[in-house]
């Protein structure tokens, strides 16, 4: 979709940027957290996060890093669930919690077949397709009793590739797999795999490119290590739609109410957006840990030194229980910037360039030395 506005600055690199800062605090975070303190599988109902853009009011650069030792591929447009079997059977659950399907299913230990161990089980990270019926597999946490949350994208991609073949649920739905599963091509984030990413033909319907970062563990929550892009080539739901499929005039955000009033991102730590006043509150019959939804109205977003400094928001109503999480912060810039003046993919494809130029730079000064 063409931005309403077609003033651009010309992309530059700054020297370091916050979403660089947050990947490695993330990867540091990993290398220096023991198993006993790692969340157990139940709380794995997060989303990826979303890369912000860089635009006018000095944003964040989002592309920084962004093809530094990463994964990219295709994310398939559906319902990204977690398929859990055990105990002869197979569930999948949204990201909030609720049922999709409980079906039998060639996963280990996923129907009751004599050749299923009682202690095997397997943990899928999984986008459902509704056209074809498919379970498509983006990530693997446990398989046949064993964890992989803490290996690397690397392993785990290896590891999947090879095992879900094996075992059969690849294949044609039967009366022991009543679902099939589907692996998505992945491509290593150069040029040529996000091209190949980007332009090439899928089984699926596309929802935007997500890019991994091949060092990091399996990690919940909002994380730079996973983030999303998406534009009206790879996506058809580049702007987020209302509960009836439309686009609002207006960007909604969704934001968690705190004991103090504040209204914050599902970022760890999260980021402050505005204040409620208790009055309002109590009027409103507004408790902490509420998720409210608010407009963006005509004052928008304003950035100093690429951070947020006000948001002009207005209050719309409470959100359903049956949603989890309040919006993060990289998704609420990038469906702003979208709306304004957007990220292109010739902006990632640049940005290769000059990395790899900066890469050269820096050896050639290595050698010398």
């Amino acid at each position: 979709m063409a931005p309403p506005h077609d003033i651009r600055r010309p992309h530059k690199r700054p020297n370091i940027s916050d979403q660089h800062k947050r990947r490695e605090l993330s990867l540091q975070r990993q290398a220096n957290t023991t198993p006993s303190q790692q969340q157990p599988s139940s709380s794995f109902l997060n989303h990826s996060s979303s890369p912000s853009t860089s635009e006018p009011n000095n944003v964040p650069n989002p592309i920084v890093h962004i093809v530094n030792c990463r994964y990219v591929f295709a994310r398939p447009s559906g319902k990204r669930c977690f398929v859990v079997s055990s105990n002869g059977t197979t569930v999948s659950r949204l990201r909030n919690g609720s049922l999709l399907h409980r079906f039998p299913s060639a996963l280990p230990n996923g129907a009751k077949t004599r050749d299923r161990s009682a202690q095997s089980y397997c943990i899928l990270d999984c986008i459902f397709h509704e056209p074809d019926q498919t379970y498509y597999v983006i990530d693997m946490v446990c398989w046949a009793g064993i964890s992989f949350y803490e290996c690397t994208a690397e392993f785990r991609f290896f590891w999947m590739n090879s095992k879900l073949v094996e075992s059969g649920a690849c294949e044609a739905p039967s009366a022991y797999h009543k679902y099939r599963f589907s692996l998505v091509p992945v491509y290593n984030c150069d040029h040529e795999g996000l091209q190949t990413a980007y332009t090439g033909v899928v089984p699926y319907v596309k929802d935007g490119l997500l890019f991994y970062n091949k060092h990091a563990h399996y990690q919940t929550g909002t994380t730079p290590l996973t983030l999303v892009w998406k534009d009206d080539t790879c996506s058809q739901y580049v702007i987020d739609t209302d509960n009836k499929g439309q686009i609002p005039n207006q960007q909604q955000v969704v934001l968690e109410l705190q004991d103090n009033g504040q209204l914050v991102t599902s970022d760890d730590p999260p980021v402050v957006l505005g204040c409620l006043n208790a009055a309002f509150i109590q009027e409103a019959g507004l408790r902490s840990g509420n998720l409210i939804r608010f407009a963006v109205n005509e004052g928008g977003l304003t950035f100093v030194d690429g951070k947020l400094e006000k948001a002009d928001l207005q209050y719309i109503g409470k959100v359903p229980r049956a949603r989890a999480f309040a919006d993060s912060y990289s998704k609420i810039i990038f469906q702003y910037m979208v709306r304004h003046s957007p990220l292109r993919v010739e902006h990632l494809f640049a940005s290769m360039g000059s990395l790899s130029e900066q890469e050269s730079e820096t050896n050639e000064v290595e050698m010398a030395g």
